[in-house]
């Protein structure tokens, strides 16, 4: 292509009608909520993988007998329409996002298999009727066309990440999120006397004993790089915490915690092929091997 020497001529719609190629064998009626297949052709709505909601039918269009772009279709795709749901609403429910049933019933995300946006309801009518406008979905749908699930444009799992500093693996948000979420530390409940403590994220364990030696048990971590700080809380008696491999190259695998104060942070490393714990603090506590 070459830059303008002259004017040209603006070719404009408003986008508000916009004319789509029929799907082989299919009709739709008017008034009908449709959508694009993934080969972009037009067919009725409904709650169907790979979909793409595209607007409401102007007018009734039978192509059953036809093949794909036999015959056009009028598909209006702004503005506020009035439709069936298919699971009662309140008034409540006025901005929540609706997905399509069929050709003229929507639903909440819960009430439906493969959430084919098709709007965001504007007014409450009824228990069963509501306006929807039908703009967001189209405007999404404009982006979904170029990825293969439409429903979820916007979702972390079809969002794709570039990671120049190679500090994922993961080449998509919502995976890198699960990486990443597990090693941020958190506050990890005491399970109490003779419970498990938690071993598949990263954290802080206060135990409080309620007796002569309480026992605790720790497993092997769930994955590497997590690291577990425990500490003795609450000194009503010991803590001993049998540990499910050795925690250092001493082979110890039991941890007493004898007075209030007594902690031992520990981090999940690799050693021949396997998970284990390793000691990186260790305070007050006496370490054996049982």
């Amino acid at each position: 292509m070459t830059e303008l020497s002259e004017d040209k001529q603006i070719e404009y719609r408003e986008g508000v009608e916009l004319e789509f190629e029929m799907a082989a064998s299919e009709k739709v009626f008017g008034g009908a909520l449709a959508c694009v297949n993934v080969a972009g052709y037009c067919l009725e709505g409904s709650d169907t993988s790979g979909l793409i909601f595209q607007g409401l039918a102007t007018e009734q269009v039978d192509n059953a007998d036809g093949s794909n772009g036999d015959l056009s279709i009028v598909l209006r795709r702004r503005g506020l329409f009035k439709v069936i749901l298919d699971t009662a609403i309140t008034i409540a429910n006025v901005g929540d996002n609706v997905f399509l049933v069929d050709d003229q019933t929507v639903d909440l995300t819960a009430n439906v298999t493969h959430n084919i946006f098709c709007g965001i309801i504007a007014g409450y009518i009824d228990t069963t009727h509501a306006w929807i406008d039908i703009e967001p979905a189209i405007r999404q749908a404009d982006v979904a066309t170029h990825i293969a699930d439409g429903s979820a444009a916007h979702a972390a799992s079809a969002i794709s990440i570039a990671d120049s500093g190679a500090f994922t693996a993961q080449t998509e948000v919502e995976a890198a999120l699960q990486e990443i979420y597990p090693k941020a530390p958190v506050a990890i409940a005491d399970p109490g006397d003779g419970g498990a403590i938690p071993v598949t994220k990263s954290g802080s364990v206060a135990i409080t004993t309620t007796g002569v030696d309480d026992t605790r048990t720790l497993a092997i971590p769930a994955l590497a790089g997590i690291t577990l700080a425990i500490s003795l809380d609450v000194d009503a008696g010991d803590a001993v915490i049998t540990v499910a491999a050795a925690i250092n190259q001493a082979a110890n695998n039991t941890i007493t915690m004898g007075d209030a104060g007594d902690t031992i942070v520990l981090t999940a490393v690799q050693v021949a092929g396997a998970l284990v714990w390793r000691v990186l603090a260790d305070d007050g506590n006496a370490l054996s091997t049982v």
